[in-house]
């Protein structure tokens, strides 16, 4: 199953390409899927029609949804949810204020991702397009399987020890709700679903990310910014989309600094997201609501290539040699030292960059082996290890 993530600074008209993505690539004979990810969901509004938790065809091989997330946060959050809402009440919480409180921030958008999962188990799709949230909220979502798998693999198995041992003494002499088997199964499967995403995600022969900008300085800084954070954890931009680029046929003076301006920041966008193709979009003379609206979009956006295809290929972290040292490789465009920090363990090696932290575990022929030398060359973090 191919899958493509449309993200963007909201506003920048993602949920618009995504659609036309999902139309086009339809139009070429694949079994297409296009989904919302976002909690204010808007891909209905798209095609005009009013989508649900269950795909409904908007077009001739194209299905259309926008998961019901509450569901779904039930099935997979509901005994977590109860333990968090038990443990607030005897903190004294008002029950109705508990019940709001358990649900933590986030976690509907993070239960809409697992969806990806599921949809590649029943092998009814050929093509996923994903409309994902605004940046933040998706890189914080993705970088979400590494973090939760250093918890399971450091802390998870000492807690549920110490649960099992102490939970009954200290229920009882306490009265404090201690987390049963329930709640840390509930965990597990919760992880399991997000490794299973973050697996279909970083398998760079089908899976890539797609970044929507518009020609404008804080929108363009946003994406680079984007692309930084989206490598850091190995997922692939194989695109970048340049949405509502001023016309040729726009001639009126009143538009010419506006041109220019746009002028300069499409050349950036042109020669500093490589190897991501970068597409290049019109401003509309209207809106682009509906089908037929949509395809001609898609046709002036994609012309003749494959909106399917894989524009960009490459794994974002990769081992190789070098005078007989092994030296691992970190793609991390657009990042500066001073917002870089690399620590390393036997068998980890700990990249932050700005606000993001990623723990690579080393392959085998790493472990053991002492970092000798760290350097960021070229938007790619080298770190040499000894022979």
């Amino acid at each position: 199953m191919r899958t493509i993530l449309f993200t963007g600074k909201g506003g920048v008209g993602k949920t618009t390409v995504a659609a036309a993505t999902a139309v086009r690539v339809a139009q070429r004979g694949a079994r297409t899927l296009v989904m919302s990810t976002d909690s204010a969901h808007s891909l209905g509004d798209s095609f005009g029609v009013t989508l649900g938790d269950r795909p409904v065809e908007v077009a001739p091989g194209c299905r259309a949804a926008e998961p019901d997330a509450q569901r779904r946060l039930e099935r997979s959050w509901g005994d977590i949810r109860g333990y968090l809402r038990e443990v607030m009440e005897w903190a004294g919480v008002d029950s109705i204020e508990a019940d709001e409180l358990s649900l933590l921030p986030g976690v509907e958008e993070v239960v809409a991702l697992t969806e990806i999962a599921a949809i590649r188990r029943r092998g009814d799709v050929d093509v996923l397009v994903v409309d994902c949230a605004p940046t933040a909220e998706t890189i914080r979502l993705l970088s979400l399987p590494d973090v939760l798998a250093w918890y399971m693999a450091r802390v998870f198995p000492a807690g549920r020890r110490l649960s099992r041992a102490l939970g009954p003494v200290v229920s009882r002499v306490a009265r404090v709700p201690i987390a049963d088997d329930a709640v840390f199964a509930s965990v597990e499967r919760l992880y399991a679903d997000l490794s299973a995403v973050r697996d279909i995600l970083r398998d760079h022969r089908r899976s890539s990310a797609r970044l929507v900008v518009n020609p404008e300085k804080m929108v363009v800084a946003e994406a680079r910014r984007t692309a930084t954070y989206l490598s850091l954890f190995g997922y692939r931009v194989d695109a970048v989309v340049a949405n509502r680029v001023l016309p040729d046929a726009l001639t009126d003076p009143w538009f010419d600094s506006w041109r220019a301006s746009q002028a300069e920041h499409l050349e950036t966008i042109s020669t500093s997201f490589a190897p991501a193709q970068v597409l290049r979009a019109e401003l509309a003379a209207g809106e682009i609501v509906g089908l037929d609206a949509l395809g001609r979009f898609a046709a002036s956006l994609y012309d003749d290539l494959d909106p399917s295809a894989v524009l960009a290929t490459g794994d974002p972290l990769r081992v190789r040699s070098e005078h007989g040292r092994r030296i691992l490789e970190v793609e991390l465009p657009f990042a500066t030292k001073d917002e870089l920090d690399v620590a390393a363990t036997a068998d980890e090696l700990f990249v932050r960059v700005g606000p993001y932290r990623r723990a690579i575990l080393l392959p085998d022929s790493l472990r053991g082996r002492e970092v000798v030398n760290v350097a960021l060359t070229d938007g790619t973090l080298r770190v040499s290890f000894d022979r």
